[in-house]
């Protein structure tokens, strides 16, 4: 039987991991955001920094290293790292649906799961708000929060867009969409909380 899942999909610095994390502990229930990058070396006896390179990254279009046996396909050809971990945390995700309610960050999960039972969030924040808080989280100038911000949204977008065929900051694909600047964290867990449970 399906459990209950909540996807969370974010711009960087929206602090969607933080709100997910905070959500997750308040309904008591599992968390996964960087814990499927563990789970995936674990199943494949992969070293962890191979996985957590590429993680919630398009594969590079001009070519890439054969580190793992795992990258030779059945027909011989090789693979990239990137698109064995999505497959590898495609497993994992559906394996979750299956056991336990939980909140999922990133990973394209919204995609993945696609049932009655699934609660797709989007969380932003206006372009400014985000600098800032990397600025304070990450103690870092302004100038480089500008340039870290703008990259992790492009590869975001990038990784999302090339394993879905589907545009990331296209709305209709998620239940609600929260601009994170607009609310306390507590009332956005508030909110989402109360949407899951009339999903």
């Amino acid at each position: 039987m399906n459990k209950r899942i909540i996807t969370i999909n974010r711009m960087y610095g929206s602090n969607g991991r933080i709100i997910g994390k905070a959500l997750a502990n308040e309904m008591g229930i599992g968390f996964y955001d960087r814990e499927l990058i563990e789970m995936a070396s674990n199943k494949k006896n992969v070293p962890l920094d191979q996985f957590a390179e590429v993680d919630e990254k398009r594969p590079s279009p001009w070519g890439f290293p054969i580190d793992n046996e795992l990258q030779i396909g059945v027909d011989r050809y090789p693979i990239p790292m990137n698109d064995v971990l999505f497959g590898i945390q495609r497993e994992i995700i559906l394996s979750l649906s299956d056991r336990e309610d939980c909140v999922i960050v990133g990973r394209c999960a919204n995609h993945i799961l696609t049932g009655d039972n699934t609660l797709h969030i989007f969380i932003y924040a206006p372009f400014e708000t985000r600098v800032k808080t990397i600025m304070e989280r990450l103690d870092r100038e302004e100038k480089s929060a500008r340039k870290l911000v703008k990259r992790m949204d492009k590869e975001r977008r990038a990784y999302y867009e090339f394993f879905t065929d589907q545009k990331w900051m296209d709305m209709g694909q998620y239940d609600l969409c929260i601009d994170s600047s607009k609310f306390s964290q507590n009332a956005i867990i508030q909110i989402i909380k109360e949407a899951a449970a009339k999903k």
